[in-house]
């Protein structure tokens, strides 16, 4: 499982997926499936860039706040660590592992949105822990349903 957030001028938006994929090593390139009924699609249409973040166990409640509560009526970052990251993407500081990448192309994949983008900048340590996984957020109760 996987945090991505977003931002667009005036809007901060982020939420938890599962529909990512890496795509190709030469060049670079990763997948993100965003739900067309997310408030962080709404504004990743006038994004140019996503940030991709992967959590520890540890930060289970990080993956709860960004995949139950919705930025419809929930400001997520008032209630966790962030700053600015490349591209003035937010990015949580509660993610030893995560990338910006550049929206490269967007695509239709049923009820959710492809996002294709290239790497431009990112933080990835050796040792990552054990990382969230659909089990561990399997029951919670989505901000929007898909």
């Amino acid at each position: 499982m996987f945090v991505v957030t977003t931002s667009a001028p005036e809007r901060l938006a982020g939420c938890l997926v599962g529909f990512t994929s890496q795509t190709s090593i030469h060049p670079p390139r990763f997948l993100v499936g965003l739900s067309r009924k997310n408030h962080t699609f709404t504004v990743a249409t006038e994004a140019d860039h996503l940030a991709v973040h992967l959590l520890p166990r540890a930060e289970l409640p990080i993956a709860e706040l960004f995949g139950g509560q919705t930025g419809d009526t929930v400001d997520k970052f008032a209630q966790c660590a962030w700053h600015r990251g490349p591209a003035g993407v937010p990015i949580l500081d509660a993610a030893p592992a995560w990338f910006v990448g550049k929206i490269i192309r967007r695509f239709d994949a049923g009820d959710h949105v492809g996002h294709l983008v290239e790497p431009v900048a990112g933080r990835a340590p050796d040792d990552l822990g054990e990382l969230i996984t659909f089990s561990d957020v399997r029951d919670l109760e989505p901000g929007h349903e898909a």
